[in-house]
């Protein structure tokens, strides 16, 4: 076996058989590969990341284009204006040659633009999201390396206390721990 010399039985040209064998194994593929080839044959998965995708892309891009934010008023009489029209004072600039960005919603009584409000809110929605979702994946990590960790009757009672949390709905404890949290703070 610590023998330097080539087994030459080992270099024989391979039988039909094992050539028909080749070709039905299939290439290999790593973790993430296999993984990227099953999303992509879901179509509704890859449209939902594609819309998630250009919504990002909105709430990146349109405050930098956009001449006014959030709570900025626009001050040229555009009260209640429905959507992709302008006031008589914007009309008036834009044929003197100048440019302004349209009211792609329409603006509410107060002249403030419903498009630019709708972007801030969906960048609040997309954090809140975000952060809660890191936040359960946290302490989600946590608890589960200390049941595990510590396994025995700890992992019991820990699993239990897990079972009778999902039993109850999410809106009853989010008023319980309203109440509790308030008289704690």
């Amino acid at each position: 076996p610590l023998s330097f010399q080539i087994d030459l039985s080992k270099f024989e040209k391979a039988t039909d058989e094992e050539k028909k064998q080749q070709d039905v194994m299939s290439e290999s593929a790593s973790f993430f590969k296999d993984g990227m080839r099953k999303l992509m044959k879901n179509p509704l998965a890859v449209g939902s990341i594609i819309v998630l995708v250009a919504i990002v892309l909105m709430i990146v891009i349109v405050p930098r284009v956009v001449p006014y934010g959030y709570s900025d008023i626009v001050t040229i009489n555009a009260q209640n204006m429905a959507p992709l029209q302008w006031s008589e004072m914007e009309q008036a600039y834009i044929d003197d040659g100048g440019s302004l960005f349209p009211h792609i919603m329409g603006t509410d009584e107060m002249g403030r633009d419903y498009f630019v409000r709708v972007v801030y809110g969906t960048k609040v929605s997309l954090i809140v999201g975000i952060f809660a979702a890191l936040l359960v994946l946290i302490i989600g990590v946590v608890y589960g390396s200390i049941s595990g960790y510590l396994g025995g009757k700890v992992d019991l009672i820990m699993m239990r206390i897990v079972d009778i949390i999902y039993s109850l709905p999410d809106m009853l404890m989010v008023v319980l721990l309203s109440v509790v949290l308030q008289e704690v703070l």
